[in-house]
């Protein structure tokens, strides 16, 4: 399958942008009150919060290959 230019360049913004927003989002995460218990171990809302930011990136990444993929030939 060969991707046209405008759809590759969609898929490399689409790729850039998860992997520019995320991390801010994983800052607020480790930052917040809500993320450790008293004992100081993580919380579900930290867990859940991780699996999901780390999903996404993986996905962005994935996401920025294809489109590079599609650019290059």
């Amino acid at each position: 399958m060969v991707l046209s230019t405008p759809l590759a360049l969609v898929l490399v913004i689409a790729g850039l942008w998860s992997l520019i927003v995320w991390p801010s989002y994983l800052r607020d995460v480790l930052k917040s009150p809500q993320a450790r218990d008293a004992k100081g171990s993580p919380t579900r809302y930290m867990t859940t919060n991780l699996m999901k930011i780390s999903t996404a990136m993986v996905f962005g990444l994935a996401t920025l290959v294809i489109g590079v993929r599609g650019l290059i030939g």
